[in-house]
């Protein structure tokens, strides 16, 4: 199994929820923590917690919405910490509203959080994994971009891209012989943090709760699990959704299920 302990580990979105849950398992098995956030204020919070726990952690600020952002802190961190040798790719937002009611800012925004700015880590660290073959990519999908889902259209649209993305670039990775480069594509349900506050959970398919999820991820990550998808229903939906007639099975996982629906109460953060 893959060691934890000596390694460079960078969390997006690592400041709370499920990133930060992430950062206490690195601690815990002694991985130096690179932590990029935008509230400067809850990572320094963050960083001070897990420091008294015996960690090593280093926070930036980055906005993974923009390109340049991403580019000018990858450069700072590969000339200050070297090689990143764990990456979670775990920052995301969501809108919860119907398409129409999105702004173009909000659409951009989604996009390049939610999906692009993956690429363009990926991209800037993928390089010394490769030199070293050795790595671990964890990539924060959704069940969302395996099905459609009303008030999610375009958070659907950047977890589409994501599914199609991360196993992509996991099938590349094994066909170049990179076979101790793994990515690992995580495809929950809704899961308790926040983000989704008010969503209402489809029937079966009951809200995660984030401690025992990230430690399901962190287990496949360092096996080198090719995906995570939670809870069980999530397997079920993505098998009918290419077995079944659109409107059959509109009618049994939108109505019958109620997944059509579990948007309509959303709050968020």
């Amino acid at each position: 199994m893959f060691s934890v302990a000596g390694k460079t580990m960078l969390v997006t979105g690592g400041n709370r929820g499920m990133g930060k849950l992430f950062c206490e398992h690195g601690v815990a098995e002694g991985a130096k923590i690179i932590i990029w956030a935008t509230n400067e204020q809850t990572m320094k919070e963050t960083a001070e917690e897990l420091a008294l726990h015996g960690g090593e952690v280093y926070t930036y600020k980055v906005d993974v919405s923009d390109r340049k952002a991403i580019e000018k802190a990858a450069e700072s961190i590969l000339k200050e910490h070297g090689t990143v040798d764990i990456l979670i790719n775990n920052a995301g937002i969501v809108v919860g509203n119907y398409f129409w009611e999105h702004t173009n800012d909000q659409i951009e925004k989604t996009m390049c959080i939610n999906s692009e700015a993956m690429m363009y880590i990926c991209r800037a660290f993928l390089p010394g994994m490769m030199e070293k073959r050795e790595g671990r990519i964890v990539n924060m999908a959704s069940a969302a971009g395996l099905i459609s889902n009303p008030k999610m259209s375009v958070y659907s649209a950047s977890k589409w891209a994501v599914n199609g993305w991360s196993d992509s670039l996991r099938l590349e990775l094994e066909q170049k012989g990179y076979n101790n480069v793994c990515v690992t594509t995580v495809t929950p349900s809704y899961v308790n943090t926040g983000m989704f506050d008010g969503a209402r959970a489809p029937l079966m398919t009951p809200i995660l709760e984030p401690e025992p999820f990230v430690q399901k991820v962190w287990e496949a990550m360092k096996k080198g699990k090719v995906a995570v998808r939670a809870p069980w229903t999530v397997y079920l939906v993505a098998a009918m959704k290419g077995m079944l007639p659109i409107r059959l099975f509109d009618f049994i996982f939108g109505t019958v299920f109620g997944v059509y629906k579990s948007m309509d109460e959303f709050k968020g953060h």
